[in-house]
């Protein structure tokens, strides 16, 4: 079972950090990213990888959905050599439309955790998030231990949380499937609907500011938003970080849910070496502490150092399900959020 411990990373990434993985040499040419991560942090990675290689990165940004229907429409003429998203339903998207290719990586096989890889070497996890309960510390003496327990009548009225068309509830949906069934699933989702304080609304960092402004008392989110709040200022909730508590849930069975980032390499990429070497250099040491380092995440990789900010959350259990069998139950998952109501 893996674990995630409260160890400090050294302050900045020193310029002497060797790679884990096999040596990165110099190379020619350049890589096609199709990249829907949203984060200004990530231009560090590839800087860093341009710099290692001397290979160029041409970068195309936009939503997972829509990189994945142009790549479906350029066919085999697509520039795209990579392409990196964020969550399992939509790697696994991406594979069901035949984007991706399976590749040939030692490297991969062996760093990245092989429930984190797709079980055909399509795609692999490079960084994760724990999708956890925040509550306010001032008004909820007894916070949820578990997911079930947001079922419970005594929070009526008390939740945020978001809505069924968001991949994160989708895919927390889809795990509980595989852990407790479908029929109990649906029972659960459509009590949790009766405990809502309002209608599904915003992103994660806006379940947050939820509790802030006293408009719910207890959220779910993933630990990447809380943990840049910590890190920076994030307005409506670092001047109240004070305020609010988490919890990482079901400790006692499977563990804390976790969602992730990956990437797998395009079906006609041209420049198909370089892009399973970027893959190779994204489950390096020096690129999985950066993950963390940079936007408050988990590595894939285990026994990388993680930042304060992260280990500020402490010591949990995190779920090692795995990633295919998410993917396998989002249909399933959607059809019970329909049916509970969950808007």
């Amino acid at each position: 079972m893996p674990s995630f411990r409260s160890t400090l990373s050294c302050s900045g990434l020193a310029a002497a950090l060797l790679l884990a993985s096999s040596p990165l040499a110099l190379a020619e040419g350049e890589l096609n990213l199709y990249s829907s991560r949203h984060y200004d942090t990530d231009e560090r990675l590839y800087s860093d990888f341009e710099e290692l290689t001397g290979i160029k990165i041409n970068r195309i940004e936009g939503k997972a959905d829509e990189l994945i229907a142009r790549m479906e429409a350029e066919g085999a003429n697509s520039p795209a050599d990579i392409l990196l998203t964020v969550d399992t339903s939509r790697l696994e998207r991406a594979k069901a439309a035949g984007v991706l290719q399976s590749i040939d990586s030692e490297v991969l096989e062996t760093r990245v955790p092989a429930y984190l890889q797709d079980d055909e070497n399509q795609w692999f996890g490079f960084s994760q998030r724990a999708r956890i309960l925040f509550y306010d510390k001032e008004t909820v003496d007894q916070p949820p231990l578990t997911y079930q327990d947001l079922a419970d009548p005594k929070y009526k009225g008390m939740i945020c949380i978001r809505s069924s068309s968001n991949v994160y509830t989708q895919t927390i949906t889809a795990a509980l499937i595989d852990h407790l069934g479908e029929e109990a699933v649906k029972d659960w989702a459509t009590a949790v609907v009766g405990n809502f304080a309002r209608d599904p609304q915003g992103g994660d960092t806006d379940q947050l500011r939820g509790i802030v402004s006293g408009e719910c008392q207890i959220s779910m989110s993933n630990t990447y938003y809380f943990g840049r709040a910590l890190r920076k200022q994030v307005d409506g909730v670092t001047e109240s970080k004070d305020k609010i508590g988490w919890v990482f849930p079901n400790q006692d069975t499977f563990g804390a849910h976790m969602n992730l980032s990956g990437g797998g390499v395009a079906a006609h990429a041209p420049n198909k070496d370089n892009a399973i070497l970027f893959l190779e250099y994204l489950a390096s040491d020096q690129a999985q502490q950066y993950f963390s380092a940079g936007n408050d995440e988990y590595p894939a990789v285990p026994g990388v150092g993680i930042s304060p900010s992260v280990a500020t959350l402490g010591f949990f259990k995190p779920d090692d399900l795995d990633a295919s069998a998410i993917a396998d139950n989002i249909s399933a998952a959607q059809k019970v959020l329909n049916e509970a109501g969950w808007k």
